[in-house]
């Protein structure tokens, strides 16, 4: 089963949290996770529950400060596997358009893929 996950992590500072949050998300790729970063956190996608915990876990630990926040919401579905897009899809079948509004710009930090590698990514998420 696919288990999805929203995860924000951030060091409670005054300064740019961009390093850090660079950090965590670079975190992720030590473990068997597929995400994508957006400007107010990271979607994640795991085959089991305890693979989405230690990546969370792991981009906990990776940011170096005095006080760090974490925010993490888990939908696991397990009556049938529903990847993260398979639920967007869904909206946007219902509404019979993308989910976003018509003005919004893909480098305006809507953490779409911007950097044209089409990893979705992106590369403005602070």
């Amino acid at each position: 089963m696919t288990v999805v996950g929203f995860l924000s992590v951030a060091p409670v500072q005054e300064e740019s949290m961009a390093s850090e949050v660079a950090k965590a998300v670079a975190a992720l790729d030590e473990h068997d996770v597929t995400y994508e970063t957006t400007p107010m956190g990271t979607t994640i996608e795991a085959a089991a529950v305890g693979d989405l915990f230690d990546a969370a876990q792991a981009a906990h630990e990776a940011v170096d400060a005095d006080r760090v926040s974490t925010f993490l919401k888990i939908d696991d579905k397990r009556t049938r596997d529903v990847a993260a897009a398979e639920k967007v899809s869904a909206v946007e079948d219902e509404l019979g358009r993308p989910a976003r509004s018509e003005d919004a710009d893909d480098d305006a930090g809507t953490g779409r893929d911007t950097d044209g590698d089409d990893s979705g990514r992106g590369t403005d998420a602070e």
